[in-house]
């Protein structure tokens, strides 16, 4: 079984949650944390990623605040969370090469782990599966988005975890 499908040439794996609308994908961990990251769609949308900075580690976040803030050559803006919780870890390697954004959206390219306060609330306002297959497919027809661009290293997520 295919741990991920297409949808315009855009990866997104079956496994993970969504949030369509600002395309912010979630995992949840085996530890019961929960990372975040930006998917194929807003990669592409974005272009070339050029720098990330994160809000504090160790504070809390309620949904829709501001835990990083990511520039590109197209763009700058907000990633707001979708999880409530207190923010445990971003990722050092993206504030060095935020172009890790572009090459691996959905692994080393990940943004910033959360200890959740209401997991379960939290991820009912998100969509996954067949849900996200078919939200994502009428975002791209509503807005008129073109087909994701990958760059050379682009890494296709081979497994399904969480």
């Amino acid at each position: 079984m295919t741990s991920f499908t297409v949808v315009r040439n855009c990866v997104l794996p079956l496994h993970l949650y969504y949030k369509v609308d600002e395309h912010i994908w979630v995992r949840v961990e085996e530890n019961g944390e929960v990372t975040l990251g930006y998917t194929d769609v807003a990669q592409t949308t974005a272009g070339g990623m050029l720098h990330v900075t994160f809000r504090p580690v160790g504070k809390f976040y309620a949904r829709g605040k501001v835990v990083a803030v990511v520039e590109s050559s197209k763009w700058l803006g907000a990633l707001r969370t979708p999880i409530a919780g207190i923010l445990v870890a971003t990722n050092e390697a993206v504030r060095e090469d935020a172009g890790l954004i572009n090459r691996s959206p959905y692994g080393r390219g990940w943004l910033v782990r959360i200890r959740p306060e209401n997991l379960e609330r939290d991820l009912s306002d998100l969509v996954t599966g067949e849900d996200a297959i078919r939200a994502y497919e009428a975002l791209m027809e509503e807005k008129n988005l073109d087909d994701c661009v990958h760059c050379e290293g682009y890494e296709v997520p081979q497994e399904v975890s969480g």
